[in-house]
Order: structure tokens, then sequence, then C-alpha cells
């Protein structure tokens, strides 16, 4: 039953846009990616600023009530890895993290002519079907503050964390 399911459309912009979009997203230079997103009533976060606010949360609140804190950390003070995800932006459609599968499926399609060219290098669509997600590394388990089938912020659905990978998180 795929209804069951819901997704996160993840775009990866070029080295121009990538820190334009971050610190100013209503830029005119990026005006064709804007007006695609707010007809499908959404905006972007930058995958390295959703770990930032990962870890800054983790350290406000104690690190013990965040199992991915270590690892997170680590993936945002390592220079390659921050070049990586200061690129990628996950997609919320109405404030929501993930959405009905036709949502993301209407949200791709607009956006799928541009992907290739100097904004959008490539485009990404993540399920929040266990199946499809990586391993929490070692024994951590679902962050706090998370409903079943979220992605979170970290860009994975909580019952299967993203797993450390060579270069950082996948």
């Amino acid at each position: 039953m795929t209804d069951q399911w819901q997704y996160q459309i993840r775009i990866y912009l070029g080295d121009e846009f990538a820190e334009l979009a971050r610190r100013n997203p209503h830029d005119p230079a990026i005006a064709s990616l804007t007006a695609i997103l707010n007809k499908h009533r959404a905006t972007m976060k930058c995958q390295f600023d959703a770990f930032a606010d990962y870890v800054a949360e983790a350290e406000k609140l104690g690190p013990e009530n965040y199992p991915l804190y270590e690892c997170t950390k680590a993936t945002i003070e390592n220079p390659a890895n921050k070049a990586k995800h200061v690129k990628s932006f996950a997609l919320y459609v109405g404030g929501n993290e993930v959405y009905a599968k036709q949502v993301a499926d209407a949200l791709e399609s607009d956006l799928q002519p541009m992907v290739g060219s100097d904004l959008i290098t490539r485009m990404s669509k993540h399920s929040t079907n266990p199946a499809d997600n990586p391993q929490p590394p070692g024994n951590a388990s679902t962050p706090r503050d998370r409903r079943p089938g979220q992605l979170g912020a970290l860009g994975f659905a909580p019952a299967q964390p993203p797993v450390m990978v060579a270069g950082g998180w996948s």
C-alpha cells in the first residue's frame, strides 16, 4: 500500500546559487525557482542548516536526548561535508517536511525542466518508507519530538535515521 508513505523532494543547487538561497531565498536571481515553490506553497531548508539547527538544539537541551548529536556535529564540522550539504535543500510544502505522493509528484514535475541547469543541478525524492532509509549509527533510537512517518530535520524517517558514510550523512 503506497498511500501510507509520505515524500520529500530535495533539490541540489549550483555553487553560485546555494549560498544565495540560504541567505536570501527571495533574490531575483532565483525567481524562477521561487515562483514554482510559491505555486506549491513550498519553502526550502538547507540540509546543512537543518543539521546545524539539530546540533544547536541538542547543545541547548542536552545532547543525551539527541541520539545523532555526535555524528551530526562531526558532519557539520567537516569542511568536505559542509561543502556537500550547503547545496542540498529539502522542500517543505505547506510547512510540512513530508507530504502525499501526488503533492511530491506535482512539485517534482514542475521543477524537472530546471534540473541540470546552473540553478538546480539535480533533484531527488525521499520517502518515509523505512525500507528505503539507511540504518542509524550505532544504537541510536528515534529522535524525540518526531511523529511516526515524519522525516525530521535531518532528512530521514525517524524509524530509520541515516547512516554515516564516507563523506557524511547520506
